[in-house]
């Protein structure tokens, strides 16, 4: 009987022309959106190559220099983009995807998309994330609002009542009929996206199977959510249009008002500089220094320490080169002020993230959203570990250029440089993917707030086929 009903319920669905034509609008909306990302995918990746090749040229083809004038030579760190990216492209297009590294400072990311964009890109990119999370929950409401509603003002409800039917059979064969229905649309475009992942490079560092298969899990969990919500009202409503209403009410507060609204009381309740702001707050603690200690006194405790270290009393007598050793004494006092601002800068922006998690718990959008963009590596968790790897790496690369000076250059000091076979031995960057589980650690809310939303719906819709009445 179960399958029969669900047999039914896909028949009627398939033959309805409402579903063949918004079915087909938003398979054709999908489908052109999985194509858009993937060549925008292919295009980014290939320009990453290329800048990550031709930055390195340049970097080993500075000529005879002196390693101090190379560090503020400097060189740019590219962030990758993840093969998932072209599902769900995230916070790429406003963070940026490139730092250029040099001495003395940390620079903010450079190039970021969105700037550049029209107002229609700046109002939403078609993604194949964005038509799964607004255009398919919307489809569900529009095909299966009147499942029991509309068949109780037909009287066909009664008519199967009076047969015996059982009600949970009823009601699960329903959904399955839908299921089945949305699994013409889901079914296409998943082969698509798998055609596309299978014909990239595998990268099993950054667990790109088991991402993919967490993003699949998470959007059938939370279009089952909707299956679930929308078979509980149609159960419960006296008419086919107050389903509807209700229906879309809830799709318009989901998907419209609370993402902007929990966007808003995030930044209200944890506010971030602007990039003018910031920069004057990072200037305003280094003329006051670490605990009141200013450059000077740092710099003069720091000698007295290295003179006692050498047993020399001037500096003329260290067996070191002074100069490339106070560079990288300037390095590390000015590194303290960038890890304490930065740092608060991007807690700052992980609350607002985990804010928006918890908000999950009223709006499975939400959850859905940050569960997607995480296993995409399109998030800002990702975002932040790039640029931390990114300034550890300059660090490294500066400090190896002071060494260099510092153990080499002698009494030529800044006459002192290198040439083209030193600079080859400096090592490029390479960034280390995070695999499936780090980007699931930080998102036990929003996994917590999608299941929650599946159960509630799935217990909401059961109770409602129990209590289902045929007038």
């Amino acid at each position: 009987m179960l399958l029969r009903i669900a047999r039914k319920e896909f028949l009627e669905m398939a033959r309805d022309g409402r579903f063949r034509i918004a079915g087909g609008i938003v398979l054709a909306l999908l489908l052109t959106s999985l194509g858009l990302g993937w060549q925008r995918y292919g295009e980014v990746t290939a320009a990453h190559m290329a800048a990550v090749d031709q930055e390195r040229e340049l970097w080993e083809s500075q000529g005879e220099k002196n390693p101090h004038s190379a560090a503020h030579y400097g060189v740019y760190a590219f962030k990758p983009t993840g093969r998932l990216a072209f599902l769900d492209p995230g916070t790429e297009s406003y963070t940026g995807v490139t730092v250029w590294l040099e001495s003395h400072r940390q620079n903010q990311f450079l190039y970021r998309p969105a700037r550049d964009g029209n107002t229609l890109q700046r109002f939403g990119e078609l993604t194949a994330a964005a038509v799964l999370q607004l255009l398919i929950p919307l489809l569900i409401i529009l095909l299966a609002f009147s499942t029991f509603a509309g068949e109780r003002e037909s009287g066909t409800l009664r008519q199967v009542l009076s047969l015996g039917v059982n009600r949970r059979d009823l009601a699960l064969g329903k959904a399955l009929g839908i299921a089945a229905a949305l699994g013409l649309l889901l079914v296409p475009a998943t082969l698509l996206g798998s055609a596309a992942l299978a014909s990239a490079q595998a990268d099993a560092a950054s667990g790109g199977l088991l991402r993919a298969l967490g993003m699949a899990g998470a959007y059938l969990i939370y279009l089952g959510s909707f299956v679930g919500v929308t078979l509980a009202v149609s159960a419960r409503a006296r008419s086919a249009r107050f389903a509807l209403i209700t229906l879309l009410a809830f799709w318009v507060f989901v998907c419209l008002m609370a993402p902007r609204a929990a966007t808003d009381l995030a930044r209200r309740l944890h506010p971030t500089p602007s990039a003018q702001e910031f920069a004057s707050a990072l200037a305003a603690d280094k003329e006051v220094g670490i605990q009141g200690v200013d450059y000077d006194d740092y710099l003069e405790r720091r000698r007295t320490e290295l003179l006692a270290e050498h047993n020399a009393e001037r500096i003329e007598d260290l067996p070191i080169n002074y100069n490339g050793w106070r560079l990288q004494v300037s390095e590390e006092y000015g590194n303290q002020f960038f890890d304490q601002h930065y740092a608060r800068l991007w807690d700052q922006f992980e609350a607002q993230d985990r804010l928006r998690q918890q908000a999950g718990f009223a709006a499975p959008l939400l959850a859905v959203r940050s569960l997607s963009m995480a296993l995409a590596g399109t998030d800002f968790s990702h975002f932040r570990r790039f640029a931390e790897q990114a300034e550890l790496y300059r660090r490294e690369l500066v400090g190896f250029l002071n060494a260099d000076l510092r153990d080499n250059a002698g009494p030529r000091g800044f006459g002192y440089t290198q040439t083209k076979e030193f600079w080859e031995r400096t090592p490029p960057f390479a960034y280390d993917a995070p695999g499936a589980g780090w980007a699931l650690a930080g998102e036990s809310a929003s996994l917590a707030a999608l299941l929650a939303w599946f159960l509630v719906a799935a217990v909401w819709a059961w109770r409602g086929a129990l209590r289902l009445e045929a007038i």
